[in-house]
């Protein structure tokens, strides 16, 4: 049977930490780098293996970055619970917070609904490296069409910071500006760059890269679109870290509960640096140098493993 050592729970940790929030699929360098690196390592960190504890400790892992997500953009979730909760009273959706929580929570169930349908059943039979290095390359495609189709003459901004004339009510404070603009969208138009997220359940598919990519593709904002994805990965992150907890207090995993939550104080800390430093990258910058890593290093992986 396979362990989990304090070492390797860090560095899982702090992988999936970066990995997760950054468009580069956490679930798919948390397949490859073990194969990549080989031995030891790859033994200890082999999902697939029968009697892993790897995929607990993934568990609790996503569990903690989520919890990042949620200490970092605490204020913004208070005004969306306010305004679902508002909104629920009173039989109506007037406000902008009514009209966000509830572009949310749409824009939620279609990869709540994928999730628990597909996501063991693809796990299963796409959680190997090879393939995870294929989905790789193909999010860095996914990355870098959104950046091209963007500039191909729709009259889309490019990257960067959203001056006072773009909003309705400048001078208000930025968070609240970004919110302004993404209750432009049309729930029809929330719920579709939702379901992208439905693609992260392939290993290597980045679940904050396709919905960057798709709110991109709808005229949003890079940091916007970024301010979006993270919105929308919250809850989903939560309920499903939630429904597999109690994975990790089944016997046969005791003996890793010690390294799991040194790598989920790692996971938590990197998942807040992490969306702090993208939330600024993403008002002057683009998709593009993660769509270049991704293809680089996913269809490099997939020759070297193949061989």
């Amino acid at each position: 049977m396979s362990t989990l050592t304090y070492p390797e729970a860090i560095g899982v940790g702090l992988l999936q930490g970066v990995t997760e929030l950054f468009p580069v699929s956490s679930l798919g360098h948390s397949i490859l780098l073990p194969a990549l690196v080989g031995g030891r390592i790859q033994h200890d960190l082999d999902m697939t293996a029968e009697g892993s504890s790897y995929l607990a400790a993934l568990v609790a892992l996503h569990l903690a970055t989520a919890l990042a997500l949620v200490v970092y953009f605490r204020k913004d979730w208070v005004r969306v619970v306010d305004g679902l909760f508002g909104s629920i009273r009173h039989r109506r959706v007037e406000t902008r917070n009514e009209r966000l929580a509830w572009l949310l929570v749409l824009s939620t169930i279609p990869v709540g609904v994928a999730g628990l349908v597909l996501e063991k059943a693809l796990r299963n039979a796409l959680g190997k490296p090879v393939p995870a290095a294929v989905f790789l390359a193909l999010n860095g495609l996914v990355l870098l069409g959104a950046e091209r189709l963007k500039r191909g003459g729709t009259g889309r901004r490019r990257a960067g910071r959203v001056t006072a004339a773009d909003d309705d009510e400048p001078g208000t404070d930025p968070a609240i500006a970004s919110d302004h603009r993404l209750t432009r969208l049309g729930y029809g138009q929330g719920a579709w760059i939702g379901a992208a997220q439905i693609l992260a359940l392939f290993p290597g598919i980045s679940r904050s890269g396709v919905t960057m990519s798709a709110g991109i593709l709808r005229g949003l904002h890079h940091e916007d679109a970024a301010r979006f994805s993270f919105l929308l990965a919250t809850p989903v992150i939560l309920a499903a870290s939630v429904l597999k907890v109690p994975e990790l207090f089944k016997p046969e995993n005791s003996g890793v509960l010690g390294p799991v939550l040194a790598g989920s104080l790692a996971a938590f800390v990197a998942g807040y640096v992490s969306v702090r430093f993208l939330t600024r990258y993403f008002e002057t910058r683009s998709l593009t140098p993660f769509a270049i890593y991704c293809f680089l290093a996913g269809a490099g992986s997939a020759v070297y493993l193949s061989l």
